[in-house]
C-alpha cells in the first residue's frame, strides 16, 4: 500500500516474539480491521505491519481522514482483544526493547538497568523508540543507538557507557 510519510504510527510491542502462525493469524487480523477501519463514517487510509515479529505498527494517511478518539478507542479496543486471543502483553510501556546482536531482547526497566551497570548495554546499543509518531521517523528514528533516543534523558551517558540517573 503506497501511504504517505506523513502518516500517523501507533507502534505496540508484544512482550514476546510472536511465532510464524501467530504473525499470520495476527496479520489477516489487522488486515480486516484496517480494511474497516472509520473514523466519524468515513473509511481512514490505514495499515498495518508486523515488524520483528514483536512490533504491530497501525498507520493512518490522515491527509485522507484523520483518526479521532473514538477511531483510537476502537483500535485500542481490538489490540486488546488480540491481547487475550494469543496471550500477549502490548500495553506495557515498562518493558524495553533493544537489539542484542540480531536477536530483539526485551526487558524491563529494572533488568536494563543491571545490564547497563554491566556494560553489556552500552551508548550504541540500539533501542526501539516506540514514541515515534510519523511513518517518516519510523524509518528514520526507530531503530536508534541509546544515544540518540529518549533513554538517554533516562538513562545518562559517560564515556560512551550508559549510566543510571
Amino acid at each position: 500500500m503506497n501511504i504517505s510519510e506523513h502518516s500517523r504510527v501507533w507502534i505496540y510491542q508484544a512482550n514476546r516474539a510472536l511465532n510464524p502462525g501467530e504473525v499470520e493469524q495476527i496479520q489477516q487480523k489487522l488486515n480486516s480491521f484496517t480494511s474497516e477501519w472509520l473514523a466519524h463514517g468515513n473509511e481512514l487510509l490505514a495499515h498495518s505491519e508486523i515488524r520483528y515479529n514483536q512490533f504491530i505498527i497501525l498507520s493512518v494517511d490522515e491527509q485522507q481522514a484523520g483518526a479521532t478518539g473514538c477511531s483510537i478507542d476502537k483500535s485500542v479496543k481490538f489490540m486488546l482483544e488480540l491481547e487475550k486471543e494469543f496471550n500477549i502483553n502490548l500495553f506495557d510501556r515498562f518493558q524495553l526493547a533493544y537489539r542484542n546482536g540480531d536477536k530483539i531482547e526485551t526487558i524491563n526497566r529494572e533488568n536494563f538497568q543491571i545490564l547497563i551497570d554491566t556494560a553489556k548495554i552500552d551508548a550504541e546499543t540500539i533501542v526501539f523508540n516506540n514514541l515515534v509518531s510519523t511513518r517518516k521517523s519510523l524509518e528514520t528514528n526507530w531503530e536508534i543507538p541509546i544515544k540518540d533516543s529518549w533513554h538517554a534523558s533516562v538513562f545518562t551517558l559517560s564515556n560512551g557507557i550508559v549510566n543510571s540517573l
